[in-house]
């Protein structure tokens, strides 16, 4: 007798509704639920009186958490308490040196709304960010506010800092000495590599706003010594020379003119034998398994219109046109890799 699969809609309405439990994360970064329970854990109650909320689902919200995995709860009914998981205490805790919850907050003002024009996105190519309504770029925006802008590249830092630490594991620093972090942000990068590998000097490049927070976290470390901050826009001029040009999460931002553009400075920035090292969320070359890449792509399109992520085949393809000529790929965590081509 021939068993017949019985066929069902589970995945498509746990696909169709994931943003339920999407939005109930981002409510709690929004709120500040994850920092409440940093000194102690609290009941319901408690965590309402705190945080201002009124409704008679602040008991689904806390215990959708606690099924999401996202909380403890001890006990039952009214007089539970709620606590922190290991995870949440550690990167959604505004306290925490490792706070992740301002790349969340960030997705819960922008991105979440935003993504509901994906359908016009895909119809017209356009973006759907600020400029689709009139607004300032975001960017533009994020840098007229200093204190904004330190914040949001701090959370940057805090969501990259893994890949950062896998970089300067997997990668053999030590036939080179120099390195410079293209896009470097506050320093982040430069700081990890300089820590890992005592021999190498390390500049971190980025736009001039970006400057004075990059000098302040700089200075705070403990391998100042060894790191340059320098400014400049690299659409505009040249890269500054080392033996290694690093970028992560760069690429991804731009039309394939201005990849390109990019590829082909760290190229001319490189001696004979120097590596180009790119951290990118990238999609397999089949195209069928790292969906973070391909929704990422997807968000490209969102916040840009003409950015989009790409294969290690793209990649090379491209290094190859610059001038490179040999290449490989080491693995970082959860879906990112680190592409590199050698001049």
């Amino acid at each position: 007798m021939t068993s017949r699969r019985t066929v069902t809609s589970d995945h498509i309405m746990r696909t169709a509704f994931a943003f339920w439990q999407s939005k109930t994360l981002l409510s709690a970064v929004e709120l500040g639920v994850f920092t409440q329970l940093a000194a102690a854990p609290l009941t319901a109650r408690e965590l309402a009186d705190r945080l201002g909320l009124r409704s008679r689902a602040v008991y689904d919200f806390l215990d959708a958490l606690v099924a999401a995995g996202l909380l403890h709860r001890h006990g039952d009914g009214t007089t539970a308490r709620y606590a922190n998981t290991e995870a949440t205490a550690t990167f959604l805790d505004r306290g925490s040196p490792r706070y992740l919850g301002a790349a969340l907050e960030l997705a819960n003002e922008r991105l979440y709304p935003f993504w509901g024009g994906l359908t016009e996105a895909l119809q017209t190519g356009q973006a759907q960010s600020e400029v689709r309504h009139g607004r300032a770029p975001f960017f533009d925006k994020l840098y007229a506010d200093p204190d904004r802008a330190e914040l949001f590249l701090r959370g940057m830092a805090g969501v990259s800092s893994a890949n950062f630490t896998a970089l300067a594991e997997v990668f053999d620093f030590g036939p080179y000495r120099t390195v410079c972090d293209v896009g470097g942000a506050a320093g982040h990068l430069s700081i990890t590599l300089a820590t890992r590998h005592p021999h190498l000097r390390c500049t971190t490049f980025d736009l001039p706003v970006v400057e004075p927070v990059a000098r302040r976290t700089v200075e705070s470390s403990a391998v100042a010594d060894r790191i340059t901050i320098a400014s400049g826009d690299f659409f505009t001029g040249p890269l500054p020379q080392a033996d290694v040009i690093t970028m992560c999460m760069i690429l991804h931002d731009w039309d394939l003119d201005r990849k390109i553009h990019l590829i082909r400075s760290a190229y001319a920035a490189l001696p004979p034998g120097g590596a180009f090292v790119v951290m990118e969320n990238m999609i397999d070359d089949n195209r069928r398994l790292n969906l973070s890449a391909l929704l990422s792509s997807l968000n490209m399109l969102i916040e840009f219109g003409d950015g989009f992520e790409f294969t290690m085949t793209d990649f090379r393809q491209w290094c190859a046109s610059a001038g490179f000529s040999k290449y490989e790929t080491f693995p970082l965590t959860g879906t990112s890799s680190a592409a590199i081509a050698y001049k």
